[in-house]
């Protein structure tokens, strides 16, 4: 009698970008690194932790009147309202008018599809996604599961090596009434006070739907308000949007994906029904948020001192991240690479683009096996003292080598 089998048919699911990180692993070379972590990363070469965390971390393992009952669907409470005030500031006109809630979610990723999922039901109108960030987004997929058509659009431009406000307004300005807009890392969207006047009238002209993105508030100015600025300004021009709030980034808890998915409505009626909706669907997602990470946060939001040490942390990872792009920048100008490369220190946060093309990214993984994505967008992060060096000459090596003309490199072995 033939053996029927659910799995005989499921093949190899195609390579993700994650095979870098494997091809580097089974790199045997002693000189390889690795500058395409999503971490932030140490001068050690270790994931970044602040220190007031570990501390917090600590005192929560060893408090013997904590309860570990398994944390309401909506998550817990505290940790909501503290990172709603971290994201808006404790007297944004949102809180104040009792218009703006959350559910804790399991980090970005849940934050995004839990409001997918409510987008499917209640705005069946809308079946097309544009999403516009200055990296390629894993939000797409979550759309596209759901049956989602969904466009994408980066404003970095690779010829003119800079973020280009122009491609958001052009974007919208073309796009559909009614239809969802998702902007990632809006800290990215360099638009002047009078580009942002004309985003928000053609947002508001189409009826569109904002789903904003903020993933690591705090690591891109050190200014906590600054990188959520623009949130505030649609927020003050009475827009209903989600926002994908995630936190683990910014405080080095990596491990534990803590996020909020946040609503901000027209009215406390309108939120309060939406909020009851996605009690629901988060219910059949995973019913109950972790809570380990939730804790840390909100103990450490909730006290000044350790809110101010926290602060701290994050303004000098930026210092030290600006200042790294600095020497990456005078380096290859004493080592007379070819090229501008003003627009290494002109990119905000840990990651950004090198400019490289892909014959000079192919040449640094294979010959110099410093493994960068193909973009050669890199975690600036990664760099460090004991390795700069040997990373601006490969960088130098490989824009000498390809200018002008083609190089040949042996093919690539598979694995």
């Amino acid at each position: 009698m033939p053996t029927l089998s659910v799995f005989m048919d499921v093949p190899l699911a195609h390579k993700l970008e994650g095979s870098l990180l494997k091809t580097y692993k089974q790199d045997d070379c002693p000189n390889k690194m690795f500058l395409a972590y999503r971490v932030c990363m140490t001068n050690e070469g270790h994931p970044w932790v602040s220190l007031v965390v570990q501390k917090t971390r600590l005192q929560i393992s060893q408090d013997p009147s904590l309860n570990y009952e398994y944390l309401p669907t909506m998550g817990l409470k505290s940790f909501i309202q503290a990172s709603l005030e971290l994201l808006f500031g404790k007297h944004s006109q949102a809180i104040v008018e009792n218009r703006v809630g959350g559910v804790h979610t399991v980090g970005d990723s849940g934050a995004f599809q839990l409001g997918v999922q409510f987008l499917r039901a209640w705005h069946k109108d809308a079946r097309i996604v544009y999403i516009i960030s200055s990296q390629k987004e894993l939000h797409g997929l979550v759309f596209q599961d759901m049956g989602f058509t969904v466009c994408e659009y980066s404003i970095w431009d690779p010829k003119k090596l800079c973020v280009d406000p122009d491609i958001l307004l052009n974007v919208v300005e073309q796009i559909p009434h009614g239809c969802v807009l998702v902007i990632g890392n809006i800290i990215d969207c360099k638009l002047t006070p009078s580009g942002w006047a004309k985003l928000v009238s053609m947002i508001k002209s189409k009826q569109i739907f904002p789903f904003f993105d903020i993933p690591c508030q705090g690591l891109y100015t050190g200014d906590l308000e600054e990188d959520t600025r623009i949130l505030q300004y649609f927020v003050s021009q009475g827009f209903e949007f989600f926002c994908s709030q995630s936190l683990s980034k910014n405080f080095g808890i990596y491990d534990e994906g803590v996020g909020i998915l946040v609503v901000v409505a027209v009215n406390n009626q309108q939120l309060l029904g939406v909020l009851s909706q996605l009690k629901g669907l988060a219910e059949a997602l995973w019913l109950n948020p972790p809570n380990t990470g939730a804790r840390i946060i909100t103990s450490i939001l909730c006290n000044p001192a350790l809110l101010a040490e926290w602060k701290q942390s994050l303004k000098e990872v930026v210092e030290n991240i600006m200042l790294t792009k600095e020497k990456v920048k005078e380096k290859l100008r004493l080592l007379g690479t070819p090229g501008s490369w003003g627009h290494i220190t002109e990119q905000s946060g840990t990651h950004g683009y090198l400019g490289l093309n892909s014959q000079q990214v192919e040449y640094l993984v294979r010959k110099k096996h410093i493994y960068i994505p193909k973009n050669s967008r890199i975690n600036f992060s990664c760099i460090n003292a004991n390795n700069i060096n040997y990373i601006t000459e490969g960088i130098n090596e490989a824009v000498l080598l390809t200018e002008g003309s083609e190089i040949c490199l042996p093919k690539e072995k598979k694995l």
